[in-house]
């Protein structure tokens, strides 16, 4: 039974999103007697976010879905600058104009998750700010008056993403450093804008959220809160968001529905109940009944993980449309025309395109020698077919009846190659 008597703190902790509250007590009190409004940072450091960011969406929606106030802050300023926490390196700089387009496919994602209004009234509707807004129009002299006093540099030393650079003597720009500082001032100007209350992220943000608690409590007599979740990675320890290697993103430009889809139905055994419970809305109650799945049956609820998923994601129709692609690939072996596809010119194919360019080009494999240790270990496949000669070419011939050529690695991963 939850600790917590408040709807958000009790949906939260039961969903797994909960690491650290700051004063759970006084937090759960305060959501009990009305709507609090809480933000969640994201930087632009690249044109979509990744399954990585799924976390602090959900819990925004979360919020949202129990009566309080979410916002999405967008880091137009703090992107300038590169978060330096538990980074072995400083992060590249970004152009203007790099953060500006990367936000812009940032921000086309929430709108699948939230129900946005302009902030002009507290109606429960969700609010997209951009902290460049504010940080960008700081006089440096004045805000080093102003602020700079309630930032301890012993207290920000302690804190183990920085630490971890300091001990393995690896470069930490003073540049970096501020960024703690800008974090903390935007909590204190998001109390000032729209009455925020509560700044959420993961757990390696909790030292930087607490300097905005403080600086809230220091420059305005305020009492703020601090919450973070916990840092996911799966069973296997792998970072999520990455697959093969690559970033699974959330954004259907950078990654179709179908492989967005295929990424969840290939979740570990051990992270299913876990991810229905932070990633779906099924009931608990239906999830507890789906987590003593074994076997066969823990394959459906694996697809059912997928489609909720991806339903929330990219929309109802897109998952049920991968999932159909799923079943035809998988279970009739059949080819679906929503499979991945890559176009290649005829005048290519008539020419005889190299079986290991082929894979290679179809994103299957990263370089002619994985995909020749592919062939060699009988995963790549043509036309549902195992390859045997690495150097053999791709001709007219491969082309079957609905005017594609199927590659393969294994048995989750297909490609469609289509003459242009």
């Amino acid at each position: 039974m939850s600790k917590f008597k408040s709807e958000l703190l009790k949906t939260l902790e039961e969903r797994g999103f909960i690491k650290q509250i700051s004063k759970p007590e006084e937090l759960d009190k305060r959501a009990l007697e009305g709507p609090i409004t809480g933000y969640i940072g994201f930087d632009g450091t690249a044109d979509s976010l990744h399954v990585g960011s799924l976390t602090m969406i959900m819990v925004l929606r979360i919020m949202q879905q129990t009566g309080h106030r979410p916002v999405a802050l967008m880091g137009g300023g703090t992107s300038m600058v590169g978060d330096p926490s538990f980074k072995s390196t400083d992060r590249p700089m970004l152009t203007l104009e790099d953060i500006n387009n990367n936000l812009l496919g940032i921000k086309s994602i929430f709108a699948q998750f939230l129900s946005f209004g302009d902030g002009s009234k507290d109606d429960g509707r969700a609010i997209m700010a951009n902290n460049a807004d504010w940080l960008c129009k700081l006089n440096y002299m004045d805000f080093l008056r102003d602020y700079g006093v309630h930032f301890s540099v012993n207290r920000m030393l302690s804190f183990e993403g920085v630490k971890q650079r300091m001990d393995r003597d690896q470069h930490l720009s003073f540049l970096e450093f501020n960024y703690m500082i800008l974090q903390g001032y935007d909590f204190l100007e998001l109390s000032r804008r729209y009455g925020c209350e509560l700044q959420i992220g993961g757990s390696d943000q909790w030292g930087n959220i607490l300097n905005g608690v403080e600086l809230t409590r220091r420059v305005d007599g305020k009492e703020v809160f601090a919450l973070t979740t916990p840092l996911l990675t799966t069973a296997s320890g792998q970072k999520m968001g990455k697959s093969e290697g690559n970033a699974v993103w959330l954004n259907e430009e950078k990654l179709p529905a179908y492989e967005y889809w295929q990424y969840w139905r290939n979740t570990e055994d051990a992270d299913v109940g876990r991810f229905l419970r932070m990633f779906t809305e099924l009931s608990i109650a239906e999830i507890e009944k789906l987590e003593t799945a074994q076997g066969a049956e823990l394959n459906e609820v694996k697809k059912l993980l997928a489609t909720e998923v991806t339903k929330l994601a990219r929309g109802t129709e897109a998952a049920e449309k991968a999932a159909e692609t799923a079943r035809i690939t998988f279970e009739t072996g059949g080819i679906s025309a929503d499979l991945p596809t890559v176009e290649v010119t005829k005048t290519e194919i008539e020419a005889g395109l190299g079986i290991l360019s082929a894979f290679v080009l179809a994103g299957l494999a990263a370089s002619n020698g994985e995909a020749r240790r592919h062939i060699k270990g009988g995963a790549a496949k043509l036309n549902d077919q195992k390859i045997a000669d690495e150097r053999m070419n791709l001709t007219a011939e491969a082309i079957n009846e609905q005017g594609v050529i199927k590659l393969s690695v294994g048995k989750k991963k297909h490609v469609l190659i289509k003459p242009i």
